[in-house]
């Protein structure tokens, strides 16, 4: 069986596509796969770091905020788009897949609109409780639409809709140890930890409050921060001049799973992929929704959890109040017990190898 899965721009396409590839192999080794991103896109980095062999289109993404520099890009859109058009068109012809798997992110479109056009059958994970533009468009073409949240019949053909979760990064279901994770960290494993994770990235408005209320952090609390890469080097700098021990900045955390383990209660922003893998593991979590993303999804994200008290909803405006929330969250032993059970209640652990199921399904169907 050879598969397309297309799709990228952040670890909240990338790392679940990932966790599909896996699956697809364990079901079948002789399974194969090709993934397809954009070029300069994360995916060209962590796609072949997994062992998976990628293809990159010169796709980019339409800028809705109007400036001199997104006019610029903006006016590059439809000459990007065709030549990635033409270049998937190609990888189709190439590679011959039996089926194709799109995860969302620009480079998702051009492919599977060219699969499709070549009988292709195509499957979409949309992994948020909004769907984005791509996915809307897409979805008129899919066979299959596999979601993370109900009432989705709002955007797509209920026939369609198969309801599976979010797939989350296999490493995370590791055995370790809180002594393990503070050794790798330089922690104290008989301290509390905040662990602050703004997506792979960053996230500049969680840094921003973080480091301007570090003075109201315990001694006894520790933080552990991953920073994004473009928000280390100021965030070092901040932390030599006041000399906090109790605080750890990384740029990227690799090992998410001791960072996991160690951590008692969890700063994330709301994207789809980041919920999946804080309900699987039960983690205590403030939701910061991130106001840059389309219909703005995070929030309706995050909602549906705090709504029914399943985690702690902070605005982007409010990130001062982050390091206050999440002592008080740690100083009443009860309401982590409570955000950790509601949470788990949103876990789908089998996520990766339904969608794999679905998938193989499409290809008999086929033939």
């Amino acid at each position: 069986m050879r598969v397309i899965i297309s799709g990228g721009g952040t670890g909240g396409h990338i790392f679940p596509a990932i966790s599909i590839a896996n699956a697809l192999k364990e079901a079948d080794s002789t399974t194969e796969i090709l993934f397809v991103g954009a070029k300069g896109k994360m995916e060209m980095e962590k796609v072949p770091a997994a062992g998976y062999k990628i293809e990159g289109l010169p796709v980019a993404g339409f800028h809705r905020q109007i400036n001199i520099r997104n006019i610029g890009r903006n006016m590059l859109f439809p000459f990007k788009l065709v030549a990635s058009m033409f270049k998937a068109w190609s990888i189709v012809r190439s590679f011959k897949p039996d089926v194709a798997v799109g995860v969302g992110g620009y480079a998702s479109g051009p492919v599977l609109r060219c699969a499709a056009s070549a009988g292709v059958p195509c499957l979409i994970q949309e992994q948020n409780s909004y769907p984005g533009v791509t996915n809307k468009i897409l979805a008129q073409k899919a066979k299959k639409i596999c979601v993370a949240y109900p009432n989705m019949e709002r955007f797509f053909s209920a026939e369609k809709i198969i309801m599976t979760g979010n797939p989350v990064r296999q490493q995370l279901l590791n055995s370790t140890t809180r002594e393990e994770a503070a050794k790798e960290f330089g922690l104290d494993a008989s301290k509390p930890v905040i662990l602050v994770i703004g997506g792979s990235l960053g996230a500049r408005s969680i840094n921003n409050g973080i480091s301007e209320t570090l003075d109201i952090l315990d001694d006894n609390v520790q933080l552990l921060w991953q920073t994004g890469k473009i928000y280390f080097e100021g965030v070092s700098n901040l932390l030599a001049k006041k000399k906090r021990e109790n605080v750890k900045a990384m740029d990227f955390i690799k090992r998410m799973d001791l960072a996991f383990s160690i951590a008692d209660v969890v700063v994330s922003r709301a994207g789809a992929s980041s919920i999946s893998e804080l309900a699987l593991l039960g983690k205590p979590s403030i939701l910061v929704p991130s106001p840059n993303v389309s219909e703005d999804h995070q929030t309706k994200n995050a909602m549906a959890l705090s709504n029914v008290g399943a985690a702690v909803l902070v605005k982007d405006a409010d990130t001062k109040q982050l390091i206050e929330v999440a002592m008080r969250c740690l100083s009443n032993k009860e309401k982590l017990k409570e955000l950790s059970d509601n949470i788990r209640s949103f876990a789908k652990p089998t996520a990766a190898s339904d969608i794999a199921v679905e998938v193989r399904k499409l290809v008999v169907e086929k033939n």
